[in-house]
């Protein structure tokens, strides 16, 4: 659940993106997992959705790298492009639920970004690493992270 004002937006880094509506000072909660409202499966209820579903959820979730269960967002959260250098995540030795956090000053306008590599076991099929069709978490540990 996204936990400040953002719209989606063009982005400059791919398709459409999530920015800020308003400055937001460094260390301001940013998202945080909202039962009933975000959505969790097990990677075997993930398998056993229809084709077309499985599909729109793997581009929009994350897989989680504790135990691979696939996270979807209820709201834009799923909008939040990758980049190496993310204005977002988890504070240093966050606990788990964890709760995404600016780590900088994010100016009105600008792309909410994290590092999806951080917490994301299907990273490498969100940027085009493996193929198309591979295994949700396939190529993960990635080389070289």
């Amino acid at each position: 659940m996204i936990l400040i004002r953002a719209k989606v937006a063009p982005s400059r880094i791919h398709g459409m993106g999530l920015h800020a509506v308003n400055h937001t000072p460094r260390g301001t909660p940013i998202w945080r997992f909202l039962p009933g409202f975000d959505h969790v499966f097990t990677p075997e209820q993930f398998e056993a959705l229809p084709e077309l579903v499985r599909e729109h959820t793997r581009w929009f979730c994350f897989v989680s790298k504790v135990d691979h269960a696939v996270i979807l967002s209820g709201d834009h959260a799923c909008f939040i492009n990758h980049s190496d250098d993310p204005n977002t995540g988890a504070p240093e030795g966050a606990a788990v639920p964890v709760t995404t956090v600016a780590l900088r000053d994010i100016e009105a306008g600008e792309e909410i970004t994290c590092d999806y590599g951080a917490y994301d076991a299907d990273t490498p099929w969100k940027l085009g690493e493996v193929p198309p069709h591979a295994a949700l978490g396939a190529g993960w540990p990635r080389c070289g992270r």
